[in-house]
């Protein structure tokens, strides 16, 4: 099992919901931890509520490639390295293909792809230094299409071919790349508020620990696709 300590970890959307799940789970692993937000008081907020000195919020929008550079820039002057990022930030519309606009749409592909592009060409560097781990947080709808979600479908089927195409690219520097792909999550997406009838699903906690877990497995082995559901749905 590797030692985490001291490792260096970005997580874009970390403010709240899976973000925040998995940046509470990477502290408590040893790890540094700077988490983005498009509002630097949202990023400060989940910062003070993690409670720990490991932690660097900074306001980012990873629909901006410099925005994205920026960042990196404040993180590499802070801690010296970058080990791990996950690539969490993302937003849903949904509407059937009539009432969908144009803005949702564009606001969906720039957020939840182009923006795990930008992602990935602001860090690619400093992860071939550190021979490090890229992880995207996909979905379940990045193989299960349904009604209403042709924005969301088509980011996140983007997304699952994009971040598996990147693992080819990169593993030949030692560069692990794995997108986690999770089902119901008990999270803020698409305006919800967490209650207890979410019990059943996934909890933001449980995506931490799987991160923690592919962190620390073997150099030699990578798993690149993750589908993750919860064990007992509702019956319909």
């Amino acid at each position: 099992m590797k030692d985490l300590n001291g490792k260096v970890a970005l997580v874009t959307g970390g403010s709240k919901g899976i973000g925040y799940g998995i940046a509470e789970a990477l502290l408590k692993s040893g790890l540094k931890v700077a988490i983005t937000s498009r509002s630097q008081d949202a990023a400060n907020e989940a910062a003070k509520k993690l409670g720990s000195d490991n932690v660097l919020p900074l306001e980012s929008d990873v629909r901006s490639l410099e925005s994205q550079q920026k960042a990196i820039e404040n993180i590499i002057d802070k801690w010296g390295q970058l080990d791990v990022v996950i690539a969490n930030a993302g937003l849903g519309h949904f509407a059937s293909i009539e009432e969908l606009t144009a803005d949702q749409w564009n606001q969906t592909i720039d957020t939840n792809l182009t923006g795990v592009f930008y992602t990935i060409k602001a860090t690619v560097e400093s992860l071939k230094i550190s021979k490090g781990y890229f992880i995207t947080i996909a979905s379940l709808a990045g193989t299960n299409f349904f009604a209403s979600g042709s924005a969301y479908n088509a980011s996140k089927f983007g997304l699952v071919g994009f971040t598996q195409a990147v693992m080819l690219d990169l593993r030949q520097y030692g560069i692990k790349v794995t997108t986690i792909m999770p089902g119901s999550v008990t999270s803020h997406f698409n305006d919800h508020t967490p209650n207890a009838d979410d019990a059943w699903k996934i909890q933001p906690e449980d995506l931490g620990e799987m991160t923690v877990n592919l962190l620390q497995l073997d150099q030699r082995t990578l798993p690149s696709k993750i589908e993750v559901r919860p064990t007992t749905p509702p019956s319909k």
